[in-house]
C-alpha cells in the first residue's frame, strides 16, 4: 500500500540532490562571470603614438645623436625595437587608411593627400582597427591629427561635421581636420568646432580666396613665417597656408599651442578610462609643417624648429607616461611607437631645417625621404613596448602598421581578420622572429616591393628628384633591385645582374599587386 508519508518522504529525499544540482549550477555560473569579468580586466590597454615625419635616424635608439630622444629612448630599450618596420606609403593619408583599416592603400583610389575638404575615405561599414577594439568592450579615442577627410564632400563647419572619426569606430575624437599647414585651423571635438562662435561663421575653400581676406602671396608683411612653396594662401597666426579660410576667429588654434593641447587631451582620456580597457589613437603632428614649437622648446637643439618639435613630442610621450604611472596602468599599457612616414627638411617653409641640419641625418642609412620609393621614404622608427610583457631586445622581423588590426584581433580576443593584414602578435610581443614574407609599400601611388632582403622598384618614368623638398623620388626609366643586406643604401642597381632574382620578385609582385600599369610594363618570364 502507498502511504502519502513515502510519497513525501521520497521527494524529501530527492530535494537535497536538486538543490546541490541547482547551487552548483549557479556556482558554474558565478564562476563563468567572474571569469569574464577577470578577462576583461586582464585587457591591456592599447596606445599607438603616432608621429608625422619623423625619420629613422631622427631618434637616439636607432644611432641618432644630433636631438636629444631621451623618453622615446626610453620606452624602445625598455621594449622591442623592430629595426625593419614600415609605414604603408611614404606620405601621410595612405599611411594613416593603413593603420587604422589592415588594408594597402593602393586599393583605395582616394587614399592619397588630402585637402583639408576631401570627404571620408573610410567607409562607414568598413572593418577599422577601432571598430574591431570596440567590438572586444574596449572604449576608443584618438587625439592629434586625423587627415582622412571628413562628410561627404560638401562640409559646413558650423554644424556637426560628419561622418568622421566617431562614424568609423571611436567613441572619443579630439582632432585637427588635415594637417597643421592645411585649413581649417580649428579643433574638432566629436564632430563640432571647439569655441566656435555662431556670429563669426567659418567658410572654407581650396579654389578661390575670399573678398579681402590677405594672402601669403600678397601680405609678405603679415608672416612670422616665410613660405617657400605651396604654402601661400590664407595667414593665421602669422603663418600662410595651403587653402583659404575666413571666419572662425575665436576657434582658430595658436600653433604653437597644439602639442600641449594634444597632450592634454591625452592625458584627460587616459584617466577618464582608466578602470576600463581602452585604446588610444595619439597622433602627434611634429615634426611636419609649418615648426612650431612652444616657447619653452625654442632652442633647445641647435637645428632649428624641426629638432626643437622633435625634442618636444619626446617630452609630450614622457608627460603621457607620467601619467600612466601616476594612474596605476602602465604595466596593464600596450604601446606601439611608430611614423607615418619618413623625413623631409624644406617641405613647404623657411624655417632653417636643412640650414641647420648640420651632420645629422634623419634618414639613417637609408636613401631617400618622404614621397620616396626609396627605403627611407617607408622604413620608420617602430617599436613595441609592454613593462613586464615584452622583453627588452631588437627585431629583425619585417613588420607593417597595417598588421596592427589583426595582430591586436588576437590579442584581444577578435576573431577579426583583414586580408592584408598579417597577423603577427607573437612577433609584437618579442615571442617569434619571423615576419612577414613581403611587403608593397608606396609613394604617391607609385609601389614598389620588399621581400626579404630585396627590394624591388618597377620602372617609372618622370623626374628622379624634387628639387622642392630636394628628395630623391625612386623614378627610373628601368626596373631596379637592391639587396638591402649588402647594400642598405640601395647604391648598386643588381637587376641585370641577377635576372631570376628579378623575376622571382616580379612573380610576386604582380601576385599581389594584380595586372595594373605598373605590372604591364614589365615582361614576366
Amino acid at each position: 500500500m502507498n502511504f502519502p508519508f513515502f510519497k513525501y518522504k521520497s521527494s524529501l529525499l530527492r530535494m537535497p540532490l536538486l538543490i546541490l544540482i541547482l547551487l552548483c549550477i549557479s556556482c558554474k555560473q558565478e564562476k563563468k562571470a567572474a571569469a569574464e569579468v577577470t578577462e576583461a580586466s586582464e585587457k591591456p590597454n592599447i596606445i599607438v603614438i603616432y608621429l608625422d615625419d619623423l625619420g629613422y635616424g631622427d631618434v637616439g635608439f636607432n644611432g641618432g645623436t644630433a636631438i636629444q630622444t631621451p623618453n622615446m629612448d626610453k620606452l624602445a630599450n625598455g621594449g622591442l625595437n623592430f629595426t625593419n618596420g614600415y609605414a604603408s606609403s611614404a606620405t601621410c593619408t595612405p599611411s594613416r587608411y593603413a593603420l587604422l583599416t589592415g588594408t594597402y592603400p593602393w586599393r583605395e583610389k582616394n587614399a592619397k593627400i588630402l585637402p583639408g575638404t576631401a570627404p571620408l575615405i573610410i567607409g562607414t561599414e568598413q572593418m577599422t582597427l577601432p571598430k574591431m577594439l570596440k567590438g572586444a568592450g574596449y572604449h576608443t579615442g584618438i587625439v592629434g591629427k586625423w587627415h582622412l577627410g571628413l562628410g561627404s564632400g560638401n562640409v559646413d563647419w558650423n554644424q556637426k561635421v560628419g561622418p568622421g572619426p566617431n562614424e568609423v569606430g571611436f567613441d572619443h575624437a579630439f582632432i585637427m581636420a588635415a594637417t597643421q599647414d592645411r585649413v581649417p585651423t580649428v579643433y574638432i571635438e566629436n564632430g563640432d568646432v571647439v569655441g566656435l562662435d555662431p556670429n563669426d561663421p567659418i567658410e572654407i575653400d581650396y579654389a578661390k580666396n575670399f573678398e579681402g581676406e590677405p594672402t601669403g602671396k600678397d601680405n609678405p608683411e603679415m608672416l612670422k613665417l616665410k613660405w617657400h612653396h605651396g604654402h601661400n594662401n590664407s595667414i593665421v597666426n602669422g603663418i600662410p597656408r595651403i587653402g583659404f579660410m575666413k571666419g572662425g576667429k575665436k576657434a582658430q588654434w595658436r600653433d604653437e599651442d597644439m602639442a600641449d593641447v594634444f597632450l592634454k587631451e591625452a592625458q584627460a582620456y587616459i584617466v577618464s578610462q582608466k578602470e576600463n580597457p581602452f585604446f588610444l589613437y595619439y597622433a602627434l603632428q611634429q615634426p611636419h609643417v609649418p615648426r612650431t614649437p612652444h616657447e619653452r622648446f625654442v632652442g633647445k637643439t641647435g637645428l632649428g624648429p624641426r629638432g626643437d618639435v622633435i625634442f618636444e613630442a619626446d617630452w609630450c610621450i614622457g608627460e603621457l607616461v607620467k601619467t600612466l604611472e601616476a594612474e596605476g596602468i602602465l604595466e596593464n599599457t600596450l604601446i606601439v611607437f611608430t611614423s607615418d612616414n619618413g623625413p623631409v627638411l624644406n617641405d613647404g617653409y623657411y624655417d632653417d631645417a636643412e640650414e641647420k641640419n648640420g651632420d645629422h641625418t634623419p634618414w639613417g642609412p637609408f636613401r631617400g625621404g618622404k614621397y620616396s620609393l626609396f627605403e627611407a621614404g617607408t622604413h620608420v622608427p617602430f617599436f613595441t613596448y609592454w613593462k613586464g610583457k615584452i622583453n627588452p631586445g631588437t627585431s629583425n622581423a619585417l613588420v607593417c602598421q597595417m598588421d596592427l588590426v589583426s595582430s591586436l584581433a588576437a590579442l584581444v580576443g577578435s576573431d577579426v581578420k583583414v586580408e592584408d593584414s598579417e597577423e603577427l602578435l607573437d612577433v609584437l610581443l618579442g615571442k617569434e622572429t619571423q615576419g612577414r614574407e613581403e611587403l608593397v609599400i608606396e609613394a604617391s601611388t607609385r609601389t614598389a616591393l620588399r621581400k626579404g632582403d630585396w627590394v624591388m622598384i618597377p620602372p617609372y618614368p618622370g623626374n628622379a628628384f624634387n628639387p622642392y623638398v630636394k628628395i630623391e623620388l625612386g623614378n627610373a626609366n628601368e626596373v631596379q633591385l637592391y639587396n638591402l643586406k649588402k647594400d642598405i643604401g640601395e647604391t648598386k642597381n643588381l637587376a641585370e645582374a641577377n635576372p631570376e632574382k628579378l623575376q622571382e620578385m616580379l612573380q610576386v609582385y604582380e601576385k599581389i599587386r594584380g595586372k595594373n600599369q605598373d605590372t604591364e610594363k614589365l615582361e614576366l618570364k
